[in-house]
């Protein structure tokens, strides 16, 4: 990679917080502006840019990508109203090698769904239960210096069955006080990037002012971010193609 700092774009599609005051009033920067400043201290130096739905491109234009190492994805009212041709380019990007963390009920986002391959449904309540997140994984580098469990007082439950694929690594599980439990951290990787998704994080709540939350997410987008050159799809495709014509 030919520039050193990381860079980080933080998507939401800022809906909530524009149209509910219980939700501004938690979030008045924003979900993507307390992710931002959450990670920011703690990613030494990155560059954090940020971006939603109602910006032209969603914000998320080719220059925009082509300058984005780790892409963290939030959304939950509007997965429909994001356009497919941004859908594709981002998929485009994540296979070159992008990283893309996918937060909370992001789960049912286009772009994730389109990584999957699968429905990514799963079950859920909202009574503002306790949630516990285990670490699983001791030793993966999302987990440094993460406390076990991480405690979050108030949050919606998440319940399994959860509809993705057997993940290349399971990070985290979460209890709640319900009884459920919920595969809330897990890893795969797609062409050359790198999937993370992390439940904890909705709007009603101040889980992103949480500082364990804010060490996941800094730790994700190091994981995630490329280790060498990106591609395009059409690159990797036509190196597959030449070197099985050697064989």
């Amino acid at each position: 990679m030919t520039h050193q700092r990381l860079r980080v774009t933080v998507w939401n599609e800022n809906v909530h917080e524009t149209t509910e005051d219980h939700i501004a009033a938690v979030y008045p920067e924003g979900m993507h502006g307390a992710i931002a400043a959450g990670i920011a201290p703690l990613l030494d130096g990155a560059e954090i840019r940020t971006a939603t739905l109602a910006e032209p491109e969603h914000g998320l234009t080719e220059e925009v990508l082509a300058d984005t190492d780790v892409l963290l994805w939030w959304g939950h009212a509007a997965h429909g109203d994001v356009a497919d041709e941004v859908v594709e380019r981002v998929k485009r990007h994540v296979l070159g090698g992008m990283g893309i963390i996918v937060l909370h009920s992001g789960h049912f986002s286009k772009i994730f769904i389109e990584l999957m391959g699968t429905t990514c449904s799963l079950q859920w309540r909202d009574d503002g239960d306790r949630e516990l997140v285990w670490n699983v994984a001791p030793g993966h580098p999302i987990t440094d210096g993460v406390e076990v469990p991480i405690v979050i007082d108030e949050q919606e439950t998440y319940g399994e069955f959860f509809d993705v694929p057997a993940p290349d690594e399971l990070v985290f599980i979460s209890s709640f006080a319900g009884g459920e439990v919920f595969r809330s951290g897990a890893t795969w990787r797609r062409g050359r990037g790198k999937v993370f998704y992390f439940s904890p994080g909705d709007q009603r709540y101040p889980v992103y002012h949480h500082p364990q939350v804010h060490r996941v997410l800094a730790n994700g987008v190091r994981w995630a971010a490329p280790t060498g050159e990106r591609v395009t799809p059409e690159v990797v495709h036509a190196t597959n193609e030449r070197r099985y014509e050697r064989v």
